[in-house]
C-alpha cells in the first residue's frame, strides 16, 4: 500500500497540498457547522479515494459516501441466484466476470463453488469464443455492468448473431446509472448534498443526462478522473457550488469525457438493448434502469429459455452493502464489518468485489480492534 500511496499522491505533492489547502479554505468558509455529505458513484473512485490515501486528508466536514456503482454489488440477490442456478446445470457454461464469481449466494455457496460449469472471461467476446469450441454447451454470458461495458456485451451479441450460434446466450444484469441516481434523489431520508460523478460512464453517456441533478433537486454534480489532483479539484468545484448556492453540472474530466458521450458506444448499445425494469441491491425495483435485449436479439436472452431463473431471493440479513450502496451508511458502522465479513469470508458482494466499498475500506482503512 504504501508503495502505491507514494506513486498517486507523492509524485505530485506540492500541487495536491496546494489543492488541499484550498479545499479546507472553501470548507471552512461554508456556512453553519454541518457536514456535506457528497456520494461517488463509481466503485473506481471510491478505490482512488481510498488507495491514495486522499480521504483520510479531507476536511472533518467533508464526508464520502459510497453509492450505487459498484456492479457486481448492485446485482440484486435474485441475480446471483440465477447465475448459481446456472452454473449448477451440466448442459451449460457460465461465462462470468471475476469479481462476481465470489458473491455469496443465500446458502452462503458462490459461483466459485458451484462446480466445473464456470469458465472466468475477460471480456464478453470470449463467452462467444466458448459457445464457437463447445457446441455441445450452452454458453451463457453473466452480463454486467452500466453503461460502459453494456456497449461490449452489445458487440458479442451481435458477433454471435453474425455467426448464426445456437449455444450462445445473455443473462442481463446490465443496469443505468441515470435511473439509480433519480431513485436515491427521490429518497428524502437521502443526506447526500452533492454527486461525484463516474468518469467512465460519462466518457459513454456524457454531461447532459445528468442534468435533471441540478435543475430539478437543486444539487451540484462534477464528472471527475481518477488521479488525486482529479479528485481534489472535483471536491472543490462542489464545496464552491454549495457556499455559492448555485449548482451545476460541471465536466471536470474534459480529457477523457466529450460533450456528446460516444455516439458509437451507444449506437451499438441501443441497437441490441432496450430499457427495462430491473432489481437492485439495496433500491429494488427500478423503472427503466436495466437493459433486456431488443426483438430480433431476444432469442439470446437466457431467461427465455431457462425456466425458474426469476425468484424471490433475500439479502443477507447481517449484511448492510445494500444500506451503503444507498448511502445510508458506511462499512464501518456495520456490525459485521471486519468481523463476521472478511474478504475471506464475505456475507455480501460489498466485501467481495475489486470496487465494493466494504473490500477497499477493509484493505486500506481497517484496524481490527
Amino acid at each position: 500500500m504504501e508503495k502505491e500511496y507514494s506513486e498517486h499522491l507523492f509524485n505530485h505533492a506540492p500541487t495536491c497540498r496546494a489543492l488541499l489547502k484550498e479545499l479546507q479554505r472553501e470548507v471552512e468558509a461554508l456556512p453553519g457547522g454541518e457536514a456535506l455529505c457528497f456520494m461517488e458513484v463509481c466503485g473506481t473512485h471510491t478505490a482512488a479515494l481510498l488507495r491514495s490515501g486522499l480521504s483520510s486528508l479531507l476536511p472533518e466536514r467533508l464526508r464520502h459516501l459510497s453509492g450505487p456503482g459498484c456492479p457486481v454489488c448492485v446485482a440484486h440477490q435474485q441475480e446471483i441466484e440465477a447465475c448459481l442456478k446456472l452454473a449448477e446445470r451440466e448442459d451449460i457454461l457460465l461465462a462470468a466476470f471475476g469479481d462476481l464469481v465470489r458473491v455469496p449466494g443465500a446458502g452462503g455457496r458462490s459461483l466459485q463453488e458451484a462446480g466445473k460449469n464456470l469458465r472466468i472471461i475477460y471480456s464478453p467476446l470470449e463467452s462467444v469464443r466458448l459457445a464457437v469450441e463447445n457446441p455441445d454447451k450452452t454458453v451463457v454470458l453473466a452480463g454486467i455492468g452500466f453503461e460502459t461495458t453494456a456497449p461490449a456485451t452489445a458487440a458479442a451479441a451481435l458477433r454471435a448473431a453474425e455467426q448464426k450460434l445456437g449455444n450462445w446466450r445473455i443473462l442481463s444484469m446490465h443496469k443505468l446509472v441515470i435511473p439509480a441516481l433519480r431513485a436515491i434523489l427521490e429518497d428524502r431520508e437521502n443526506s447526500v448534498r452533492a454527486f461525484l460523478l463516474p468518469g467512465h460512464v460519462s466518457s459513454i453517456i456524457g454531461p447532459a443526462p445528468y442534468a435533471f441533478i441540478a435543475e430539478k433537486f437543486y444539487k451540484p454534480a462534477v464528472i471527475a478522473g481518477f488521479e488525486p489532483l482529479d479528485l481534489i479539484s472535483a471536491l472543490i468545484h462542489i464545496v464552491a457550488m454549495v457556499r455559492l448556492n448555485q449548482p451545476a453540472i460541471i465536466n471536470d474530466y474534459q480529457r477523457a469525457v466529450a460533450g456528446a458521450g460516444s455516439p458509437k458506444a451507444r449506437e451499438v448499445m441501443d441497437r441490441v438493448f432496450e430499457p427495462s425494469s430491473a432489481l437492485w441491491r439495496g433500491l429494488g425495483l427500478i423503472p427503466q434502469s436495466g437493459l433486456k435485449l431488443r426483438g430480433e436479439f431476444a432469442a439470446f436472452a437466457a431467461e427465455a429459455e431457462f425456466d425458474g431463473l426469476a425468484w424471490s431471493a433475500e439479502e443477507p440479513a447481517a449484511c448492510r452493502c445494500g444500506d451503503i450502496l444507498r448511502g445510508k451508511t458506511v462499512p464501518a458502522q456495520c456490525p459485521a464489518f471486519g468481523q463476521a465479513c472478511t474478504p475471506q469470508n464475505p456475507l455480501g458482494p460489498c466485501m467481495v468485489s475489486s470496487e465494493g466499498a466494504c473490500g477497499l475500506h477493509y484493505a486500506y482503512n481497517y484496524q481490527e480492534q
